[in-house]
């Protein structure tokens, strides 16, 4: 029994016996660092090094290396999106400048141009554009809505002396969805929110129009 432990002493005897012919010899020992430590240097280092590398590889969203026009389908909706709205720039303004202007003063019948361009770009789409007419179109007037007489709005004359308003919003939202079915509920939804239009402008925007100019 002594002989076996004084054989699993022997190794510590000769660690001690080595550290102290280093310390009589004036060479420092490394000093030992406990485990808890060097597990939380570790860590550390690990995390670190993690984040370098997560850093270091871009995200698939990121704002520098990603454009939403780098997207082929995005794009295609955006060119159709501007064709649409060089499509109805003319009878929106048309309408803008009749109804929002002093061009016309409130009871007023158009001028001939005015009404032509009206009736077809406008009130033929109107989902009740034939009980809006009635028995015959006189004319197309300007005067404030009956129950809302802050707003302007358009009127049809008939020909027996009937007047009815009708809203060119509606008539827009038919010709859109008459003359592109396919993009027309997309467009409506970003132009047309709680039945008003919605339109920043009618040119591109400054930056997708240099970035279309670089990239092309």
């Amino acid at each position: 029994m002594a002989a076996h432990l004084l054989r699993k002493g022997i190794p510590l005897l000769r660690l001690r016996l080595q550290r102290y012919n280093l310390l009589a010899a004036g060479i420092p020992s490394s000093p030992r660092r406990p485990w808890c430590a060097a597990a939380e240097s570790t860590g550390l280092e690990e995390e670190v090094s993690s984040a370098e590398k997560s850093s270091a590889v871009p995200s698939v969203r990121d704002p520098k290396k990603y454009h939403m026009l780098d997207d082929p389908d995005y794009r295609k909706w955006k060119d159709k999106e501007e064709e649409i709205l060089r499509d109805i720039q003319p009878i929106i303004s048309l309408a803008r400048e009749i109804l929002h202007s002093n061009r016309y003063k409130d009871g007023e019948r158009l001028t001939v141009a005015d009404e032509e361009a009206v009736v077809e770009m406008l009130l033929r789409y109107h989902p009740h554009s034939e009980d809006k007419i009635g028995c015959g179109l006189d004319s197309i007037m300007v005067d404030r809505h009956p129950q809302f007489r802050w707003t302007r709005c358009l009127f049809v004359v008939r020909t027996d002396g009937g007047w009815i308003d009708f809203s060119y919003h509606k008539c827009l939202r038919a010709y859109i969805r008459d003359k592109y079915p396919s993009l027309a509920e997309r467009f409506i939804g970003e132009h047309f929110r709680h039945r008003r239009l919605h339109v920043k402008s009618w040119r591109q925007d400054a930056k997708v129009a240099k970035y279309r100019k670089e990239n092309k």
